[in-house]
């Protein structure tokens, strides 16, 4: 029994540290490794393109996305806009029907969803009204740089490539401590998505703004999502997801903890299937890195609920007769302390809401997970008003 729990503590350690610190640390490594491999780009490939905006009750900020994607930098006979409002109860269409009105010279077009079923059934529903070669999907409240067209679809260099990803930039990292945690989390994913997509492809991208052919769209379910979703199908298709982080779009971090919390439920929200959501990524020979990178990025850290849980169990059971394990549980057991001190006295200290957002997120999962279990789990997106 004792021999049982030691390769369940160390087992289940290793998850821990590979997924938080092993598995960035070896992408680094791969980085050096594979200097020349670089990003091409052909800035004539300039196709016609669909914009497609996806809203639900974006009274707030509709008028300015729109506003911003007219002004986007691309040939104005190439460019079509879609807005996709997920059955809105507030006043999006009409808002969108206004600007339509007065912008008659903007191809401009507004579906809107009768039955509200998720981001991703609206996507669905509304890519079947699209005609162009290529589709771009982006948030609502995600505002684009001026060249995040042209520079999306200067990555089209070759057919194997079906995903391109642009950066999502948050603009308000020192607003709260929830979103500076979050602006560094996500500056660490962005570099690990960078070097991903050099080698060979990412492992998930972002639903501010990215871009596939319209022909090689899939209708997923609406309870999944593309960020995860996409780049998935596309590499066990034996094709590439990238990311071009010349594309840029901004938009606001949560600035509420309650809010980042929520996100990160409604992220995980089909968890369990995801931890290996096709035995293919098995077969290493056939897909090469990209089963690596699954394991490392998206495996092991969708594995982080039980894993933590497996650490604490089997580490109070070894606990008596070895100072080691003991002292083992003293570190786990001030670990979460920590977190519960900055919970109940909200002081604002670096490394204390270090701790706190990772148990936040570790905390997410297992929520995200009752939900899956007990059929709880929505695909609806309910929108944080700290991001507006």
């Amino acid at each position: 029994m004792e021999c049982f729990a030691k390769l369940l503590f160390w087992f289940n350690a290793f998850i821990i540290v590979w997924a938080m610190a092993g598995y960035p640390l070896s992408v680094i490594l791969l980085g050096k490794i594979y200097p020349k491999r670089k990003m091409k780009k052909d800035y004539s490939h300039l196709p016609a393109v669909t914009v497609m905006v996806v809203a639900h009750n974006e009274e707030k900020v509709i008028l300015d996305k729109l506003q911003n994607v007219l002004s986007l930098d691309y040939p104005k006979e190439n460019i079509e806009f879609l807005v996709s409002s997920d059955n809105s109860t507030d006043r999006t269409n009409e808002l969108v029907r206004e600007f339509i009105g007065k912008h008659p010279e903007a191809k401009i077009r507004l579906y809107e969803v009768k039955e509200r079923r998720g981001k991703t059934n609206a996507q669905n529903e509304a890519q079947k009204l699209v005609q162009t070669e290529f589709l771009v999907m982006t948030d609502a409240n995600a505002m684009l740089e001026q060249n995040a067209v042209r520079e999306l679809m200067a990555s089209f260099t070759s057919g194997d490539i079906a995903y391109v990803c642009g950066k999502l930039s948050y603009t308000n990292p020192g607003a709260s401590d929830s979103s500076h945690a979050e602006n560094n989390y996500w500056e660490g994913e962005l570099a690990i998505r960078e070097t991903e997509g050099r080698i060979q492809t990412i492992t998930a991208g972002n639903g501010a703004l990215y871009a596939c052919r319209t022909n090689d769209y899939h209708d997923f379910e609406p309870m999944k999502c593309h960020d995860s979703e996409m780049p998935l199908y596309y590499g066990l298709a034996g094709r590439r997801a990238v990311a071009n982080h010349d594309a840029v779009a901004y938009e606001k971090a949560g600035e509420e903890i309650g809010d980042e919390f929520a996100r990160k439920v409604r992220m995980n929200r089909n968890i369990l299937k995801e931890i290996l959501p096709d035995i293919r990524l098995l077969h290493v020979v056939r897909y090469r890195w990209f089963s690596y990178f699954y394991f490392g990025h998206r495996t092991c850290r969708y594995l982080l609920w039980l894993a933590h849980l497996a650490v604490l169990a089997s580490n109070v059971f070894l606990f008596f007769g070895s100072w080691f394990y003991a002292v083992l549980l003293a570190g786990q057991t001030l670990f979460y302390l920590l977190a519960l001190v900055r919970i109940i006295t909200g002081v604002k200290n670096r490394y204390l809401t270090m701790i706190y957002y990772y148990v936040m997120t570790v905390a997410a999962q297992w929520i995200a997970v009752y939900r899956q279990v007990t059929g709880k789990a929505r695909p609806f997106w309910e929108k944080a008003q700290s991001t507006r």
